[in-house]
């Protein structure tokens, strides 16, 4: 069972143990924890912003596909959510 499949169905969460935040001293949504500071890619910011415990994996997916007016972009969110999970961005929601 691949980590996208263990988590369908639940709600994206961002760890509270991080805080995302506009920086605009960068220009860039940033990750903040106590040992530091993550600067973040627009998608990667987009991907967070979204993760506040309403939206399962496909519902953001959705959103982002409607918001951009992209689709076949799942794949490529699905990694990222990957990274993000295997990194502990992620709590389970």
């Amino acid at each position: 069972m691949s980590t996208g499949d263990q988590s369908e169905g639940q709600v994206l969460l961002l760890n509270r143990l991080f805080r995302l935040q506009w920086e605009p001293a960068q220009e860039a949504w940033v990750l903040l924890y106590p040992e530091g500071m993550v600067k973040l890619n627009g998608p990667a910011g987009e991907i967070l912003k979204r993760c506040d415990g309403r939206l399962t994996e496909e519902g953001l997916i959705a959103d982002l596909e409607a918001t951009f007016k992209q689709t076949g972009i799942g794949p490529e969110i699905r990694n990222f959510l990957g990274e993000a999970r295997r990194r502990n961005w992620l709590q389970e929601g």
